[in-house]
């Protein structure tokens, strides 16, 4: 047996319990035990006094293959590059204390292998593959020259996403099971990346999405929708989807939808301030993009907040790889500043997070019987500024991960 204590820190254990002082037990991976100064001998002890410790934190919506990206630099990027350039996304975003993702799309089977037999550093992950849309659609990558460049370009294990009618989403669905997705993923409306859709407007009909959602159901995944336009979210919940990623125009009647069935809120509310900020820098984005960014920003806010105040569940992510990986923990104030409590917050991180991802048995709490994913901060768990910067150690199933 291989034991390590946690000594001493500020527990905030995942769940809405009020954060104290104890210690953590982990034996062979688990958490043996949580309390006050337990008084037991480990192997190792991790001296975590003045500190916080947190289970391993989530991020429910990442794109390791890219990183803010441009039309322009995907033209002179050579296919394979960006399998590299992913290992050190994901050292970046492990690092950080992140040690669980979704990637909504870009990684394929292959990505996630390497992580899950050891040959690269990087969170526990569930891969989306690529994004199913219609034509002209949020996933569909022509441009106005003619040409099709993207951001996920096809390839034997990331085939296009782009579908129209109930019959070609059933075969999209299974060919995208076939490729080891973990979790659908749908574009119920426009984006603001995207060359040509508008976030304004809802995508795809709901016979379309039933038969989405029917097949996904069959091989027992989850699915997720890109849905920023109202339609598309009231859509993508009628259809039963279980997350709304961004839901930047959310009426009171989509939030009663998503109270009303449990629907989970991914906010990412990096993305659009990372367009603009690589815009303010000179980035090479098209006209259309910014104003799409701009656009959407104050609504987005808008719509989160009040989501917070009814009482939607809400899960963390951000949409990185729009902006720089391994700034993840940067949306945690920024939900703080929308309504969260920091222990909120936390929560949406750990807990919430592992349920939306249907890992919560092993996942997303500090409680004895969990995998011994284990994070320590320096500082206190309510300030929430600079928390990338204070991250000590990361732990895996009690393994420490070199930073």
């Amino acid at each position: 047996m291989s034991s390590v204590l946690f000594s001493g820190g500020t527990v905030v254990d995942g769940t809405l319990a009020e954060p104290a002082v104890a210690d953590v037990l982990v034996v062979d991976g688990r958490v043996a035990q949580v309390g006050p100064s337990l008084g037991v001998e480990a192997d190792a002890v991790v001296d975590c006094t003045g500190k916080t410790v947190t289970p391993g934190l989530f991020d429910c919506h990442v794109h390791f293959m890219f990183e803010q990206p441009s039309v322009t630099r995907a033209l002179q990027t050579p296919f394979s590059l960006p399998f590299f350039e992913a290992a050190g996304r994901m050292q970046r975003t492990l690092a950080t204390g992140i040690t669980w993702v979704r990637d909504a799309g870009g990684s394929d089977l292959g990505v996630a292998e390497a992580v899950r037999r050891g040959l690269v550093p990087g969170p526990r992950m569930q891969i989306a593959i690529n994004m199913i849309s219609q034509t002209g659609g949020h996933g569909d990558d022509w441009q106005l020259c003619g040409a099709h460049v993207g951001f996920m370009p096809e390839h034997p294990g990331c085939p296009s996403g782009v579908v129209d009618g109930p019959i070609e989403m059933r075969k999209k669905v299974r060919e995208l099971i076939r490729g080891g997705a973990d979790v659908i993923k749908v574009a119920t409306s426009g984006g603001v990346l995207s060359p040509r859709s508008n976030p304004l407007h809802g995508h795809l009909r709901d016979d379309e999405l039933t038969a989405l959602v029917t097949e996904a159901s069959a091989a027992g995944l989850h699915v997720m929708a890109h849905a920023q336009a109202t339609a598309g979210i009231k859509s993508a919940i009628r259809s039963g989807i279980r997350s709304i990623e961004h839901g930047i125009y959310l009426d009171d009647e989509a939030i009663e939808m998503m109270l009303e069935r449990g629907t989970w809120l991914v906010p990412t509310l990096l993305a659009p301030r990372a367009v603009l900020a690589q815009a303010d820098a000179g980035a090479p984005l098209p006209d259309a993009v910014v104003a799409k960014a701009r656009l959407v920003s104050q609504a987005h806010d808008d719509s989160v907040r009040r989501a917070i105040e009814a009482g939607v569940k809400v899960a963390m992510g951000t949409d990185s790889g729009v902006g720089v990986h391994g700034t993840n923990l940067d949306e945690l104030a920024l939900m703080r500043d929308l309504g969260m409590s920091a222990v909120q917050t936390w929560h949406a991180s750990t807990q919430v997070a592992a349920e939306l991802l249907g890992v919560a048995e092993d996942h997303g709490t500090l409680e004895p019987g969990k995998v011994g994913d284990v994070v320590v901060l320096d500082g206190a768990y309510d300030d929430l500024t600079g928390l990338g910067e204070r991250v000590e150690q990361v732990w895996l199933a009690g393994e420490r991960v070199a930073l």
